[in-house]
């Protein structure tokens, strides 16, 4: 009995060190926007999933203002077998026809979307699940390469919207689907999305959740994770080809954010439980984190 006691003493002391260690920088993002891409093996796992869902809770709890951006590609392509549509990649982009468009936007917006919604609501949270064509949030124009059918790109973003609600206490959940200037649909790159609204509301922090650790010097080595660089030595790593593949874009997303005055970028390993309060609220962080050189010390 002595030792259940003392173990107890023990883990709740644990908790109180470790809630007490948070408290600077609870004080420090109280109040200012983070912007976080949900998605990779986080949306898959249900474990991982309550657990990212807490963590924005928590976030919200402790007056950070969570927005959440997400895409939804392996239940898409579920969908898309039920429905006996054949999943069809160019260039690393969805090729999205009509029929293909149809089922993006019922599964991003009718499924993935308010699933998400419900989750944060029960821990806790008060979530509102918009697209970009709820106040035309952002609008969409076709992306430029030949046939790969509606898949966008971001031609303007309007966050009053999003900004109301986060004024009112709610947490937004945004899926990457938009329509252009003449109400054609289009499928979004959620990580391009969540690039262009951490700009417009030029947020203290865009946290891309990946299945990769971070930004690494060996792709194979995980103990060659860059923990902090800028956006000269981003764009040089690019370029030597030292980032490649699927890591590209979101270097680049988040390399356009910063120029756009976001303050930090993270990519980070959305496996790692508590991923997100392990990046915001410690001192070593877990994962890459991009600034713009202005911000560097």
């Amino acid at each position: 009995m002595l030792y259940t006691q003392e173990y107890i003493r023990e883990t709740e002391a644990t908790r109180v060190r470790v809630l007490s260690e948070a408290l600077p920088y609870i004080q420090k993002f109280a109040g200012r926007t983070v912007v976080v891409k949900y998605g990779g093996a986080a949306m898959k796992d249900s474990n991982l999933k309550d657990q990212v869902i807490r963590d924005i809770v928590f976030l919200a709890s402790v007056g950070v203002r969570p927005i959440v951006i997400h895409g939804g590609g392996p239940e898409i392509n579920s969908w898309l077998g039920k429905l006996g549509i054949e999943p069809q990649f160019k260039n690393g982009l969805r090729v999205t026809d009509a029929a293909t468009m149809d089922v993006v936007e019922m599964v991003l917006v009718g499924r993935v979307n308010k699933e998400l919604v419900s989750r944060i609501n029960h821990a806790g949270g008060n979530a509102v699940g918009l697209c970009g064509k709820d106040g035309n949030l952002f609008v969409a124009r076709p992306e430029g390469q030949k046939g790969i059918g509606f898949v966008g790109e971001v031609s303007s973003v309007d966050v009053r919207l999003v900004e109301s609600l986060v004024n009112s206490g709610y947490i937004p959940v945004v899926s990457s689907v938009a329509a252009d200037d003449t109400g054609q649909a289009y499928n979004i790159n959620a990580d391009t999305v969540a690039g262009a609204i951490a700009a417009a509301l030029e947020a203290e922090k865009l946290i891309l959740l990946t299945d990769t650790p971070g930004v690494l010097t060996d792709p194979k080595d995980p103990s060659s994770l860059i923990p902090k660089l800028d956006i000269q030595q981003s764009r040089e790593l690019i370029d030597t080809g030292v980032v490649s593949g699927g890591m590209i874009p979101k270097v680049n997303c988040c390399v356009r954010s910063l120029a756009q005055g976001v303050r930090a970028a993270h990519i980070i390993d959305g496996r790692i439980p508590h991923a997100l309060l392990l990046e915001i609220f410690t001192d070593e962080g877990i994962g890459s984190m991009i600034v713009g050189s202005a911000f560097t010390n």
